[in-house]
């Protein structure tokens, strides 16, 4: 099975320019930004999707959260940001590996 970008990145054989990094979750700017800050909260452990993951995983999905809130603050968005992830590509979704988008810095409107 072919690697998705975020494994690549993880294995070091693609360069990225992360803004935080620990032992469990990168992230780094959105090439294709919907928004003046669009961050890609990322985790190192390979899930396809938040619908795969187990409650082993729940630690990992709340270690993103919390680095969600810890971006939020740096860019200076805390107060009025977006977090989300696709499921699935009707939802959206186009690399399969557990990743959140970290929204904000401008009226983002309702969803619908």
């Amino acid at each position: 099975m072919r690697k998705t970008i975020f494994e690549r990145i993880i294995d070091g054989e693609l360069p990225a320019n992360k803004v935080f990094e620990n032992e469990q979750v990168f992230a780094i700017h959105d090439l294709y930004p919907a928004a003046p800050v669009h961050l890609l909260i990322i985790s190192k452990k390979v899930i396809p999707s938040l619908q795969l993951v187990e409650p082993a995983d729940l630690p990992l999905v709340g270690e993103m959260i919390r680095v969600a809130q810890e971006l939020a603050k740096e860019f200076d968005i805390a107060s009025d940001y977006r977090l989300i992830t696709n499921v699935g590509v009707e939802a959206g979704q186009s690399i399969f590996h557990l990743h959140f988008h970290l929204i904000g810095g401008r009226h983002l409107g309702l969803l619908g």
